[in-house]
Order: structure tokens, then sequence, then C-alpha cells
């Protein structure tokens, strides 16, 4: 059974999302994908892995790197979820782009040649934003590009984790990218 209950951030409502073995689900109420995921069938209830998901979102924006990890449960396909484990490598504060993940994905699988679309799909895709930090990923040329959540929350996450953004495009309220 999955349970819910929300979160108040500071960069707006979300909603959480848990089975028996982890986080399903983490999503900025009315954005892109938001709860595409969730089943129908599920309860408003706080569990102890939800608890420990706001315990993390507690610290992360206080400003602090939180020093562990909610139990996660993402579900996808196994491209997707190989996707989600380099997500999971990328530093707090730092930067990757979406050509990048596409090599590492070529290392691990030994192959020559890997669409970075394909990996931005996968990025995309992730329902558990933040922990599993898909705002940590850039176009190769520095835009700001992919966020489900929206541009201006993904650069109030970088912000917040102090990243260095001074090689990033950062669209002007407004700019189509």
């Amino acid at each position: 059974m999955v349970h819910t209950c929300k979160y108040k951030s500071p960069i707006g409502n979300m909603l959480l999302a848990a089975d028996e073995t982890g986080l399903t689900g983490l999503w900025f109420e009315g954005k892109k994908y938001f709860a595409n995921t969730l089943p129908d069938e599920h309860i408003s209830q706080e569990t102890e892995i939800l608890t420990k998901t706001k315990k993390w979102l507690a610290v992360y924006f206080s400003g602090v790197e939180p020093d562990f990890t909610p139990p996660l449960h993402p579900t996808g396909s196994a491209f997707r979820q190989a996707v989600w484990q380099i997500l999971l490598q990328i530093p707090y504060g730092q930067t990757i782009t979406y050509g990048e993940i596409a090599h590492r994905m070529c290392e691990q699988k030994n192959i020559s040649r890997m669409s970075a679309q394909a990996v931005g799909g996968a990025v995309g895709h992730n329902e558990i934003s933040i922990i599993i930090p898909c705002h940590r990923v850039v176009g190769s040329n520095g835009n700001l590009t992919g966020y489900a959540g929206g541009i201006d929350k993904k650069i109030a996450l970088l912000e917040l984790e102090h990243a260095d953004m001074s090689q990033l495009f950062i669209p002007k309220k407004g700019t189509a990218l």
C-alpha cells in the first residue's frame, strides 16, 4: 500500500509517497508529471519512511547537506534506474551535463554511443525529485533545462546548495529555453 503526506518547503508545497520499501515519489504540487505514478488507491497517512523523508527535507532546506538518505524505491525501466543511480552520485552543490551522464552509461554498458536525449528523458521522469538530484543536471552549454519542478525551483535548489552558477545560462523570467 502506498501512503502519502504533504510537505511545505520554502519553495513550494510537495507531495511525498512511499510504500513499505521506500519513498516512491516526491513532487512539487501542480508541476509537470505531478503524482503521475501515484496509484489511485493510496492512504494519506504519515509512515516512518515519510517521517524520515520530511526530516531529510528539513535538513536540506536549512542549507545543510543531509548525512543520511531515507529508503528509496523508485520504479522505472532498467535504463531509467541506471540513470537515477548516476544522479545519486552527483555531489551536493555540483552539476553534471546530460552528455556526461550518457558517457558514464556508455562506460557501464561497454558501448560506444548513447543519446543525451535518452538520458534527458530518464532524468525528466525521476519521480523522487531533490533526493535523487535531477536538479543538478544541466545542458552541455550550461543551460538550465529540463526540470519538471520548474526552472525557478531548479535555480533555487542550486543556489541553496551554493553551486557554482557562474558558467550556467540562467534564463530571464518569461524566456523560453
